[in-house]
């Protein structure tokens, strides 16, 4: 403080060398003008503390402003009492418990919140709170306006002036509502544990035993205070000490981290008695109303009916033996009859089985024959018969054009028609079978083929041959030629692939087709479904190049594309069986 009026004292002087009043210059006047001065420096320095005054006040007000909405929106209700219990003080959060405004809870006795028969009992509380200053702490039922009451904790402690007090009003409804749920839930749990059909007992948190159903009782007969004993010592007690530490720290974890535990079918020789006995037993671990973690153990002695079982299990396999036996003198002789009528029939079946096979292979191959005849013949006469009177009737419109003096441009759109129908018809027979590959071969006939794909679909396709190729009869050269139409039919359809490589290569006496793709694989597997065999046209491929004895084979995986591969024999091939 001195320091800081000190510091006041150096700016009021520095203030006024700068800003001097005006005095008369008399020497005999000198003590006035000193006492004029002081009262100057004085009259500054009351100024700057009014200012800092302002400065400070606006600060404690923007922290009261500050304080106050704590206090009005705290999570809970805020109570300024007298001794009396009358509300001097009641924040917001307060007013909505009771569901009354501030300025009629103001002056209220706080008793009179409270249900009437806790009435005396607050009166006791506010008596202790005013006794020291101890914080005092107790649970009441606090009365609301047209809703059920609340049940809540206060805690208060006597301010300085032991006039008043601050009490904070928690709302613990539902805390207690869980309370009395957890503690009817713990008297069933005790009711059920006694009349349970089997062993079951409960450990604390500290591994201590505290609870024992009838049924258990037998178990631990050979221990004397089971009630309040230590589980390790009892534990191994019973069972030999690998046996005791290994139930010990299963129950440790399970208490810890409340994983509960269910043991494999348990024997074990007992260390208390020499016999050996079976056991089914698991443990769970359950929270107390107080928070208190207990583990529940229940098991079932199992060990005479092991015995039981086993007896049984034996006289069965006896019997059992006994029968089959029997059964497998009599089954030997059926079976020695059977088997040589089976071997006859099994052998018949396959020889009848091969003939199908065979005859529906044959089937399908003079059905592909005489499809691809019937496709030539139509072709042929598409070619051949319509496109040439369709040529002709051209000729023949504009023979008539110059004949009969008609405007070339009235007839033009008929000729048009008649050229479009000529190129359709071209179209379809070079569809059914193109006229190249009988003329001019099946390296000329792909050739063209793939040279009008990019044209309308936007692909690249690389196609390579090698002399050779054409030695092949006109039969197998139709089998390759189908196989690639389809091949790159495929390839449009569903491969999105960018680039299409077309092989054909003569090799060891035969000729390899190959078609690969680098779009979108399939798995090879689901081949064998009908379904996508038929989807993709693989089995007509395959069929084709089986019915000219040759091999059919096709290669599809993520990242490689597909590859079909069709290799037929040069010169006359054998029928493949």
């Amino acid at each position: 403080m001195k320091q800081r009026a000190a510091d006041l004292r150096h700016r009021a002087e520095r203030q006024l060398l700068k800003h001097p009043a005006k005095t008369k210059q008399v020497a005999d006047h000198a003590h006035a003008q000193r006492t004029l001065q002081e009262l100057q420096i004085h009259q500054i320095e009351l100024e700057l503390q009014n200012e800092e005054l302002k400065l400070t006040k606006a600060e404690v007000d923007a922290g009261l402003e500050k304080f106050t909405d704590l206090y009005d929106f705290a999570p809970v209700g805020y109570f300024t009492l007298t001794t009396d219990g009358t509300i001097q003080q009641v924040n917001l959060t307060a007013t909505s418990m009771v569901g009354v405004q501030r300025s009629r809870l103001v002056g209220k006795r706080f008793g009179l919140l409270l249900a009437p028969g806790l009435r005396p009992d607050f009166n006791d509380f506010l008596a202790q709170v005013f006794a020291d200053d101890i914080k005092q702490s107790g649970d009441f039922e606090l009365l609301r306006q047209d809703q059920p009451p609340l049940i809540v904790n206060i805690a208060a402690k006597r301010q300085i002036n032991e006039k008043e007090c601050h009490a904070v009003v928690v709302d613990i409804t539902d805390r207690k509502k869980v309370e009395n749920i957890l503690r009817r839930n713990e008297a069933l749990f005790s009711a059920l544990l006694n009349q349970a059909p089997i062993g079951v007992y409960v450990v604390d948190d500290q591994l201590r035993m505290v609870q024992v159903n009838p049924k258990a009782l037998p178990v631990f007969k050979n221990v004397r205070k089971l009630i309040g004993c230590d589980y390790a010592k009892v534990i191994h007690s019973l069972w030999s000490k690998q046996i005791a530490d290994q139930i010990l720290k299963r129950f440790q974890h399970t208490l810890k981290t409340g994983e509960p535990y269910q043991s494999p079918e348990f024997a074990a020789k007992r260390k208390d008695t020499g016999a050996k006995e079976i056991y089914e037993w698991q443990i769970q671990r359950v929270t107390l109303p107080s928070g208190d973690h207990r583990v529940v153990c229940f098991f079932n002695d199992i060990t005479e009916r092991k015995r039981i079982e086993g007896a049984q299990r034996r006289l069965e396999v006896i019997t059992a033996s006994n029968t089959k036996l029997k059964q497998e003198i009599i089954h030997r002789q059926a079976v020695e009859a059977a088997l040589t009528k089976s071997e006859m029939l099994a052998q018949e079946l396959l020889r009848q089985s091969r003939q199908l096979q065979k005859n529906l292979r044959q089937m399908s191959h003079q059905n592909l024959l005489a499809l691809e005849n019937q496709r030539k013949e139509i072709s042929h006469e598409l070619h051949d018969k319509i496109s040439q009177v369709l040529i002709g009737i051209n000729v023949r419109l504009a023979v008539f054009t110059r004949t009969a003096a008609l405007n070339p441009r009235a007839i033009a759109p008929v000729r048009q028609l008649v050229e479009k129908a000529v190129k359709i018809v071209h179209d379809y027979a070079r569809e059914l079978r193109p006229a190249m590959l009988d003329q001019l071969g099946l390296i000329p006939a792909i050739r063209t083929y793939i040279d009008e794909i990019p044209k309308r679909k936007g692909r690249l396709i690389h196609f390579s041959a090698s002399a050779g190729v054409e030695a092949l009869d006109n039969d197998k050269r139709t089998v390759l030629y189908r196989v690639a139409q389809e091949a790159l039919i495929n390839v449009a359809k569903h491969a999105r692939a960018h680039v299409v490589k077309v092989s054909l290569q003569k090799i060891r006496g035969s000729v390899r087709l190959e078609i690969a793709d680098d779009g979108k694989a399939f798995e090879v597997d689901r081949l064998s479904s009908t379904q996508w065999s038929h989807r993709l046209g693989l089995t007509g491929m395959r069929e084709r190049v089986e019915m000219v004895g040759g091999l059919f084979s096709v290669e599809s995986s993520p990242g490689q594309g597909t590859t079909i591969r069709a290799e037929v024999p040069i010169g006359k091939s054998k029928k493949r069986k």
